[in-house]
């Protein structure tokens, strides 16, 4: 495959084997833009396991920890973090306008980024929580709130891009899981999804994918680089 600059890609590094991580990144990294390193990984591996990323790789760091607590709590933990320099870093834009506002003046260098509904929520899950509104209105919603209160990103299902955009505006960045590239057959545990190219399209500015490329690794570091090179051009030959 010919060489291409690297697609706007978050690669979900979901492994409990910090080699196993590492081996992801350089097999991936001349295509990928930003990786996204979960709750489960930071709970395993903490700060040192985040360094040891960002050492392999000039791509981004989006930290991932979905924050939701007290605006005082979600301050101290940001500063415990803050040292790490990650790109992004989640908190629930349903913690509130304060939690969110807490969080950016802890941490100013990083893009707090506000997670609207998670993708694996539908509208009756929805209403069994109590949220009045379905999904769509209840995402564009929570992103408004959250870039409000100084969020530089949002995250939220393929299905609320074009609306959040239109809401929003186009300086925030938009973060998309949910995405499946073309061919895939299998949702895994997110109902409402979209091919990255789609997902661009709509005002997407980064796509999150994780099983479509990382599950080409049983076959080794030259399968893994060219799965992640084949999605890279679905989006970058159609932009």
């Amino acid at each position: 495959m010919h060489p291409m600059s690297k697609a706007p890609i978050v690669l979900a590094v979901d492994t409990s084997d910090l080699k196993t991580a590492i081996a992801w990144v350089k097999a991936t990294q001349d295509s990928i833009s930003v990786y996204k390193l979960g709750l489960e990984f930071f709970l395993t591996f903490g700060s040192d396991g985040v360094r040891a990323i960002k050492d392999e790789t000039d791509s981004d760091i989006f930290l991932d920890l979905k924050l939701h607590d007290i605006p005082h709590t979600v301050s101290g933990a940001t500063k415990v973090i803050a040292d790490l320099s990650p790109k992004y870093l989640t908190v629930h834009a349903s913690g509130g306008a304060a939690m969110i506002k807490a969080a950016v003046e802890a941490i100013p260098n990083t893009f707090i980024t506000g997670v609207t509904v998670l993708t694996s929520l539908d509208g009756t899950d929805l209403k069994s929580i109590g949220f009045e509104k379905p999904p769509l209105e209840t995402a564009v919603r929570l992103a408004e709130l959250a870039t409000a209160s100084g969020a530089r990103a949002i995250v939220c299902s393929p299905l609320e891009i074009s609306a959040i955009r239109n809401a929003i505006g186009t300086g925030p960045v938009i973060i998309t899981p949910g995405v499946r590239p073309a061919g895939s057959n299998k949702a895994d545990d997110q109902v409402r999804t979209m091919t990255p190219f789609d997902a661009i399209s709509s005002g997407a500015s980064l796509v999150v994918i994780g099983r479509p490329i990382t599950q080409s690794w049983v076959n080794g570091s030259a399968a893994m680089r060219e799965a992640a090179a084949e999605i890279a051009a679905q989006i970058l030959i159609k932009e």
